[in-house]
């Protein structure tokens, strides 16, 4: 009997000694991305840019002077012919006053040059003087009326250069830029106003070196105005430029719209979206889904028993919005985006996906 009571103590001491029963562990979270959402493949690309006229030029005087009057601001609808700014005449007049001069001089030196030829020629018909005499009259003569011709045709020019004091505009337009105001001297050539013709317009944009290989002329597009993003315009590639710009590294692109309206007004602010690209119907994981085992690249995936199984895939282009994987994965399959140099295979975690609202523990 003494013996069971001991016994008895002994357990009831090593029981109290014990401590309390180990707890099972939740399964860690971690962080997916479900292969065949929306999220995880953009059916569209988006770029911004402005809207411009698919004609429009910079237009100047075609002589230097002085600006005194313009009489278009920006925004103004202008018509063929119509005067948009002048120069300083005074200088082109007088100018073409000493043209008229000359050619008044040239045809008095003419005259006299055909009357002093017709006079040795009845000499010579006489036998009065030599037909060397005879030929230097003629020589005189023509080169009196050649003479005459060159300054008539710098009279014409005179006329002309007269006439570009006046800046006018070839074909209907809207102004879209003031470059140079009155009282400004601009050169030959300066461009004083931007005019484009308003019929065809479309959207120019700027694409990263990495996403220029997806365009090519043609490739249709839709086009939407920030300011009525409710109307959609169809569009398409039109010019893709040969080089990059030198401060951006991006490429120039031009995209025409089609049946513009008002509702697309030169110089608006438009986004432009493109169908999928051929890697659209690729999954595309963040950088730091992807690693390397046993030579290949692999991801991590969670299976319908919320265990972890890598899987070895086919990448394709690595770009800055992360890593095309051409081939690998089924649909619906659960990938680990992060965190996956810690991950074995096997063991239970509870996925959730990056796209869920984050929930804070009200305990901590």
């Amino acid at each position: 009997m003494k013996t069971i009571l001991t016994s008895t103590v002994l357990l009831t001491l090593l029981a109290g000694c014990s401590g309390p029963a180990p707890v099972d562990k939740p399964p860690r979270a971690v962080l997916v991305r479900t292969i065949g959402t929306a999220a995880s493949e953009p059916q569209l690309r988006v770029y911004t840019g402005e809207v411009r006229a698919r004609h429009e030029a910079d237009i100047g005087f075609r002589i230097g002077g002085k600006l005194i009057e313009r009489s278009v601001d920006a925004g103004a609808r202008v018509r063929s012919g119509q005067v948009l700014a002048r120069l300083d005449p005074q200088d082109v007049k007088l100018a073409e006053q000493a043209a008229a001069a000359q050619v008044s001089a040239a045809e008095a030196d003419v005259a006299l040059a055909r009357a002093e030829f017709e006079r040795v020629q009845n000499l010579h018909a006489r036998n009065f003087i030599s037909a060397s005499a005879l030929d230097s009259r003629r020589t005189a003569l023509q080169a009196a009326e050649a003479r005459l011709r060159q300054v008539r045709a710098q009279l014409a020019a005179a006329g002309n250069q007269a006439g570009y004091a006046a800046l006018t505009v070839a074909d209907e337009g809207v102004v879209t830029a003031v470059i140079a105001e009155a009282g400004q001297v601009v050169a030959a050539g300066q461009p004083v106003l931007r005019v484009a013709r308003p019929g065809e317009r479309e959207v120019l944009i700027h694409v990263p070196e990495s996403r220029i290989a997806e365009l090519r002329p043609g490739l249709p597009a839709a086009a939407r105005a920030w300011a009525n993003p409710a109307h959609a315009y169809v569009a398409a590639v039109r010019e893709i430029a040969p080089a990059a710009d030198a401060a951006t590294r991006s490429y120039a692109v031009r995209v025409s719209v089609v049946g513009a309206d008002d509702a697309l007004p030169l110089g608006a602010t438009a986004s432009v979206a493109f169908a999928q690209s051929p890697d659209a119907a690729q999954a595309i994981l963040p950088l730091t889904a992807v690693t390397r085992m046993d030579g290949r690249a692999t991801v991590w995936v969670v299976d319908e028993a919320s265990k972890l199984v890598p899987h070895a895939v086919d990448t394709g282009a690595f770009r800055e919005d992360g890593v095309v994987v051409a081939s690998g994965l089924p649909a619906g399959a659960r990938v680990v985006v992060t965190g996956v140099h810690r991950l074995v295979a096997g063991e239970v975690v509870r996925a959730v996906d990056e796209a869920a609202p984050v929930a804070l523990d009200a305990r901590k």
